[in-house]
């Protein structure tokens, strides 16, 4: 074949696939993104044809012209690569080369029916706006002051740019995992004979090889803020999908046969997919107290948060109005379009790890410690990361990786594949939340109570801080003197759940803002009224006296009540069932990561006269990377283009606790700012070129954010029309609008797919059943809203040039501003997301709704 415009033998091997072939051959630019033809980031042009390479099978391509993103243009761009770069029409940059090389070659008459021309392309990252306007040509690079591009722009948009796999390793094996068919077993025996036989095949492992340490997956600053559960292999399985073996071999495809050739026995024990039921008495316990540091082992309780401020039984009863909503947030996968992977090798006596990590010290501290070597031993590093959301703040692959590159002294491959990424990594915590708010007539609120009960799944990972995270800043932007909370997570035999943007806010401000608002509809306020009455001030501090940095809350409400006001966007749909409605909700969200957070930036100038800056966190969609750079080049009064940026390995900085509770910009760049200050000072003074800055504890920030829709229902066939979809936030100073813009329309459009489209199907042996793409719907280019985007003018006195976060605030009020639209529209209220129209049919065709005032 002819490869970017140079003739190519190959020898395909059997059934491969044209992706897999290219990337033998080199060609990174091809990614790996779900193996059933769902996302696109696989795209190549064949014969100038966009085609999705993981469906074609290679010898297909036999005398024609094959065309990545790579070979796209010659030592120009592309006007599309250049577009996308003008546009930023990238964040994690994974899909783009797939988006970029289908966008090049519509036709005119392609164009003008987009986004049905883009519909086989996926992204999880940017709410699709930006690509939009890429494909549009609408230019925001350089148009505004701050809309800096990011520094690897022209690496993305070319292929250049690297993700974890995108690395040639000579020697290199791939582990495949063998996993357990069932909820919960013991494992007896494992046969290995036959798969040791298999043509290829170099090791297996079972939980006989592996180190008999627990610990957890979850990470965190403070190793103590999560349980101590996990074994590397273990001889008790706990969910379908948990590991039993693994099996090293040449290729994929030898690993996978030494998997099935695999004899296992097991001996089956009783299993329990409840959380209420776990709770129970006589319920299967699942992990044996003696091995596992949690509050309750013999109920199977991993955490519970019991808080108490005045007297909340006391606040209802003086209440003229109470308010009761008991929810069900269902969970969600996190569909970052790389899955888990990893590839570790020994190099001069250091286990070095290549990573899709969002936390590659707390990584390097846990394998150290699981693997029984010193610190200085272990190398974690990563470059680009195909988003995380919150699931790569987990060891899901490292350390088998490891303990295999280890035992076998050759370089260990081992990268999950969709399904395996949908049925054994880790999903949002599904939650029953039931919500009570008092107040009096007048609006003064008086009580406001959670209770809760998580569904932790077979090990306990990030439930106990998520619990405390859900149930504390909920109640807390509200002013309330009575408060209540009783909340507990419990182990079932299903998948772990894990941490998710937002952190577990989402699923108690789903039903918490959905009992503020039937509060002030049954007290006849507006709802935006009733929340100015009672919301958090400027002046007052949170529950534990941490204090307000800026304040924009009033700013975001006056923003998008206007803008609900002044009767733009989509028309009224014809035809009498249409029910049309308003709602909104609002949402903080306080960065206090458990344990604190820490980071470390270096700064020196280099013989060539560029900066040297390096830094720790990791770039996956989140934008810290042109932060670190823009503030950087601010402080010392240089270009952003003279910054050299190095970033996310263990080896180039004492620690940085990793780019999760959205601290990455306000913690990490911090850090940065300090070490150029202190750059700029020594320069002007004669001193050494070089300068180190540490942020070390708990430094906070406390975002914002409110969201308004505008909706129409269909009574007859529950469909669901959004028809005005703007947020307000107040992110302090904005540095960068165009990339503050993407963060903010990323995390609703990964808010609409949970409530309106996404939820993880389990079987009644608690198995994922919907472990694809085409049977788990993100949303696509045609499924989203135009939303808009307003700012809010504040200036945070704690946070880097007045910034503050804003990667997972934005996810927050979305659900429960569109339930009380729907609520609006329709006088019924609507708890159990996905709101597909087949629910929300059912919900209509059986209740006889009350009059609404939208209607």
């Amino acid at each position: 074949m002819i490869v970017n415009g140079r003739p190519q033998p190959c020898d395909p091997r059997p059934g491969q696939c044209l992706r897999t072939l290219l990337r033998d051959l080199g060609w990174f630019g091809v990614k790996t993104g779900c193996d059933t033809g769902d996302c696109g980031a696989c795209t190549v042009l064949l014969d100038g044809e966009a085609i999705q390479s993981c469906l074609l099978p290679a010898w297909r391509a036999a005398g024609r012209q094959v065309t990545t993103i790579e070979g796209l243009a010659g030592a120009d761009l592309h006007p599309m690569q250049q577009a996308f770069m003008d546009a930023q029409g990238f964040q994690c940059g994974f899909c783009t080369a797939g988006m970029i090389l289908t966008a090049a070659s519509l036709t005119q008459a392609q164009r003008a029916e987009l986004p049905r021309s883009m519909k086989g392309n996926l992204c999880r990252c940017t709410g699709y706006r930006a690509i939009a306007d890429a494909v549009a040509g609408v230019r925001h690079v350089g148009m505004l002051p701050g809309n800096a591009p990011a520094p690897d722009a022209r690496a993305v948009v070319t292929g250049a740019a690297r993700f974890t796999l995108d690395i040639d390793v000579p020697g290199l094996l791939h582990m495949r995992l063998l996993r357990s068919p069932h909820p919960h077993a013991r494992i007896v025996a494992i046969g290995r004979a036959a798969a040791l036989a298999t043509p290829g095949v170099v090791a297996v492992f079972t939980h006989e090889d592996a180190p008999d340490g627990l610990f957890s997956t979850a990470r965190h600053e403070d190793v103590r803020t999560d349980p101590v559960d996990t074994r590397l292999l273990d001889d008790v399985v706990r969910f379908v999908g948990q590991r039993v073996a693994a099996v090293v071999a040449i290729d994929v495809a030898a690993a996978e046969a030494g998997c099935h050739a695999l004899n296992v026995q097991y001996d089956i024990l009783p299993a329990v997919f409840d959380p209420a039921a776990a709770m129970q008495p006589g319920a299967p316990v699942l992990h044996d107290k003696r091995e596992n540091r949690i509050a309750d082992p013999s109920r199977n309780i991993v955490a519970r948060v019991h808080r108490r401020r005045g007297d909340a039984e006391a606040g209802f009863a003086m209440a003229d109005i109470v308010a009761e909503i008991t929810c069900t947030p269902q969970r969600i996968q996190h569909a970052a379009l790389e899955t888990h992977a990893a590839i570790a090798w020994t190099q001069d006596g250091v286990l070095v790890v290549r990573s899709s990590t969002q936390v590659p010290f707390l990584v390097r501290d846990a394998l150290a410690h699981l693997l029984a070597l010193p610190p200085g031993r272990v190398r974690v590093l990563c470059d680009r990361v195909g988003g995380g959301f919150g699931g790569k703040q987990e060891m899901l692959v490292e350390d088998i990786c490891a303990f295999a590159a280890l035992r076998l002294g050759r370089p260990v491959q081992l990268a999950l594949t969709r399904a395996e990424q949908f049925a054994a990594a880790t999903t949002r915590h599904a939650m029953r939340v039931t919500a009570r708010a008092g107040a009096t007539r007048d609006g003064v609120l008086t009580a406001l109570a959670l209770d809760v009960v998580a569904d932790a799944g077979a090990y306990g990972n990030h439930s106990g801080a998520v619990l405390q995270n859900a149930c504390g800043t909920v109640l807390g932007m509200y002013r309330c003197p009575n408060t209540a909370v009783d909340a507990v997570a419990a182990y079932t035999n299903t998948l772990p759940a894990g941490a998710f943007r937002g952190y577990g806010l989402s699923e108690t401000l789903f039903s918490m803002e959905q009992a503020v608002d039937e509060l002030a509809r049954k007290l006849r306020i507006d709802p935006f009224e009733f929340r100015r009455r009672a919301m958090i001030r400027p002046e007052d501090t949170l529950g534990d006296g941490v204090e307000i940095g800026s304040y924009g809350l009033d700013q975001c409400l006056d923003l998008v009540q206007q803008a609900l006001a002044d009767g733009s966007g989509s028309p009224v749909p014809c035809g009498a069932e249409w029910r049309v409605g308003e709602g909104m909700a609002m949402a903080m969200i306080d960065t206090a990561p458990p344990g604190g957070h820490r980071a470390e930036t270096r700064m020196s100038v280099a013989p060539d006269g560029m900066i040297e800056l390096l830094v720790g966190t990791a770039e996956f969609g989140n934008g810290t990377s042109t932060v670190h750079r823009q503030v950087a080049a601010t402080v010392l009064g240089v270009e952003p283009e003279r910054i050299r940026l190095r970033q996310s390995d263990t080896a180039l900085l004492t620690h940085d606790t990793g780019a999760f509770g959205s601290t990455g910009a306000f913690i990490a760049v911090q850090a940065t700012r300090r070490a150029a200050e202190a750059l700029r000072d020594r320069i002007a003074n004669g001193g050494p070129p070089e300068a180190l800055g540490r942020v070390d504890g708990l430094q906070r920030s406390v975002a914002f954010n409110v969201h308004g829709f505008r909706v129409a229902v269909h009574a007859g066939t529950g469909e669901i029309r959004i028809l005005r979809s703007v947020q307000a936030v107040d992110a302090g100073r904005v540095l960068n609008p165009m990339q503050c813009r993407g963060q903010v329309e990323g995390g609703v459009a990964q808010a609409l797919g949970a409530v309106l489209h996404e939820a993880v199907r389990l079987g009644p042996d608690g198995a994922v059943e919907n472990a694809s793409f085409r049977g788990y719907h993100i949303p696509a280019w045609a499924d989203l809203p135009v939303t808009e985007v307003l700012f809010a003018d504040t200036f945070d006195r704690l946070g880097p040039l007045g910034a503050k976060s804003m990667s997972e605030s934005p996810f927050d009020p979305v659900a429960p501003a569109l339930a009380n639209a729907l609520a609006d529209a329709t006088g019924l209220r609507f708890t159990a997301p996905p709101f597909t129209a087949d629910r929300v049919w059912a919900t209509l065709a059986n209740a006889i709704p009350r009059a609404s005032s939208a209607s």
